[in-house]
């Protein structure tokens, strides 16, 4: 988990990893907040997992349908700080 109020980059790139695994040929460490996930290497069932552990890391509930959604690290790091900012379970 973070170690602030916020879910950052740095904390999407560990959730992806460990749920989605790594793609050795994607470098998750350059700027990618407005990459999709599609040029990342990275498909639907990818971003369910990571949406999933985000929603147990942080004890939050993301809405299915802003995650279908969502194509960037940018997009998804918005909607997971408004949950954190709100609540979560909206």
């Amino acid at each position: 988990m973070s170690s602030g109020d916020s879910f950052t980059l740095d904390d999407f790139r560990r959730v992806l990893r460990e749920g989605a695994g790594f793609d050795e040929s994607v470098d998750l460490d350059g700027d990618i907040m407005d990459s999709t996930f599609e040029e990342l290497g990275y498909e639907s069932l990818a971003l369910l997992e990571t949406g999933s552990r985000i929603e147990r890391d942080y004890g939050i509930r993301l809405d299915e349908d802003k995650m279908a959604s969502v194509v960037n690290p940018r997009a998804l790091i918005d909607m997971v700080n408004e949950q954190l900012r709100y609540g979560g379970n909206t």
